[in-house]
């Protein structure tokens, strides 16, 4: 097992709450007073963790989990209320837009005292001055000062001096998102070259792909404590369905079912989760509506994330549904998915009522499900594939 580089034991932020009136008086007497404001805030709550050499960790959360406020922390650029981090080795970091850069300044002489940072300079920098001015790209602006850069040229300055100077371990916060794609792709072969080389990664990102396609390892914080560990893949499907479920339960439902409704959805393969990748799923549905009308219905597969995977209906399909003999106004069918090539993840299954037009969706039930496997392939389902000697 390689060594860590960085260390952090029961890492525990507060800030005073300085809304009201005489709060920030308040807090500052405490100070003074080398005790604790009276009322405080908890950012960040008992969070351990270890990254070793040669790693690659991304941390996932939404806005206001902590993850900004845990990188300042692991940086040293923020003071923790309780708990301690240790680390070993050079750390670059590219946290904030700018973080660092003096915006009166010219781009070269931020470049020198960023450098000198990072124990680059004299001959050493001389020498990597050119390598700096052509990853960063941006031609005669970098003898302008930073204040006429756009958010873009910041990001490609900072990444240029961070691959300059190579540290054991590097920390960056969402700056993929800024450039533009190009200079994300010149990015992504960087990171891919350093991690091959030993480097080790600490990315914070909402983008799922850059986290999957960049870490092994992945931490979820939510309201800023950990709420998953583990390997990269599983912990942002996690994430993932998290997201979906909360923000299913926020949209206000599209109104009563009416004459048209959904009476069951039985999926016998999904009572023993998860469904292994590349099983068949036969679903039995019952609907119903008024008699002598024969409603439609429609099926489909969202992810987690609510990317719609897959849908059908019995009008699209053609499909005459059998009416149920035992209840008046009732319909019924099977709808059989075999080999389904769903890749790994958190999914779920929607059936709608609609009226015989099958123009309009009536009511509507689902079921969420899990499908396992060990692929490590993006996107949604699993295609056949061989590679071949051209």
């Amino acid at each position: 097992m390689s060594a860590p580089l960085l260390e952090v034991e029961g890492l525990v932020k507060r800030y005073p709450v300085v809304g009201a009136r005489g709060d920030r008086l308040s807090a500052l007497w405490h100070l003074l007073r080398g005790r604790p404001p009276a009322r405080e805030v908890e950012v960040l709550g008992g969070i351990d963790l270890v990254v070793r050499r040669g790693e690659s960790l991304a941390i996932v959360g939404e806005n206001g989990a902590g993850k900004s406020t845990l990188l300042k922390l692991l940086t040293g650029t923020l003071t923790p209320t309780a708990g301690t981090v240790r680390r070993h080795g050079s750390i670059g970091a590219l946290l904030e837009l700018g973080a660092g850069f003096h915006p009166e300044y010219s781009g070269r002489e931020n470049v020198r005292m960023a450098a000198a940072l990072h124990g680059l300079a004299g001959e050493a920098l001389a020498a990597k001055l050119p390598e700096i001015e052509a990853f960063a790209d941006i031609g005669r602006y970098l003898d302008e000062p930073v204040k006429h850069y756009s958010s873009g040229m910041v990001v490609r300055l900072g990444f240029a001096v961070i691959a300059a100077t190579r540290p054991d371990l590097l920390i960056t916060d969402e700056v993929l998102a800024v450039g533009d794609e190009r200079f994300q792709k010149k990015c992504i072969r960087w990171i891919d070259g350093y991690l091959a080389e030993g480097g080790t990664l600490l990315l914070v990102s909402h983008s799922q792909y850059h986290v999957r396609k960049l870490c092994r390892r992945a931490v979820w914080l939510r309201g800023g404590r950990v709420a998953a560990e583990g390997d990269a893949g599983d912990v942002t499907r996690a994430y993932e369905a998290w997201m979906e479920e909360r923000d299913r339960a926020e949209t206000p439902d599209a109104g009563p079912a009416g004459e048209y409704r959904m009476v069951a959805m039985d999926a016998p393969a999904l009572d023993h989760a998860p469904l292994p990748a590349g099983a068949d799923l036969a679903i039995e549905l019952r609907w119903r509506g008024p008699e002598g009308e024969r409603p439609h219905l429609l099926v489909g597969l969202v992810r987690a994330d609510g990317t719609p995977v897959f849908g059908t209906g019995t009008e699209i399909d053609g499909v005459a549904a059998d009416p149920d003999p035992a209840v008046p106004g009732q319909w019924r069918v099977r709808l059989v998915l075999p080999a389904l090539a769903l890749l790994p993840g958190h999914y779920r299954l929607r059936a709608h009522a609609m009226d015989p037009e099958a123009l309009r969706v009536f009511d509507t039930v689902e079921r969420p499900f899990e499908v396992a496997g060990s692929s490590r392939a993006f996107g949604l389902v699993q295609l056949p594939c061989r590679w071949e000697s051209p």
